[in-house]
């Protein structure tokens, strides 16, 4: 079989995850309202720094509006695209630094249930060495 689950998670560097997870979670929210914020292309616009060279003949001119209009629904598919992908990075990002949260949270409470366990020991050590 393949490698446990706990050889796996003993391998992952649980403090650069823990230390870098809002980080993470910003930076998600900062692109999807970078990218959330901007409008598709319009049909009939024209991408900033792109140029229209002009046809020589009609035939030409067809072919070109053809072609345009098929670079404009490609871009707009692609924006939908990026949109959802950065939505879902975003939702990820979040789900993340929740689980970050929520695995350093039981890891102090751990330390704690250890410190009392250890406190209990001794008291229970104590009793039978007194009563012996």
């Amino acid at each position: 079989m393949a490698v446990g689950w706990m050889t796996v998670l003993k391998l992952v560097p649980w403090g650069e995850v823990i230390k870098n997870a809002p980080v993470i979670a910003d930076r998600a929210k900062r692109l999807w309202d970078t990218v959330g914020s901007k409008p598709p292309v319009a049909e009939g616009q024209v991408a900033p720094g792109s140029s229209v060279v002009a046809a020589a003949g009609p035939h030409d001119t067809a072919a070109l509006r053809a072609q345009l209009a098929e670079a404009e629904a490609s871009i707009t598919q692609l924006h939908e695209q990026m949109q959802a992908s950065s939505q879902l990075i975003k939702a990820l990002a979040e789900q993340n630094a929740e689980l970050v949260q929520r695995v350093e949270s039981i890891r102090v409470r751990s330390w704690w249930l250890v410190g009392a366990l250890a406190l209990v020991g001794a008291i229970a050590g104590l009793n039978l060495a007194v009563t012996l």
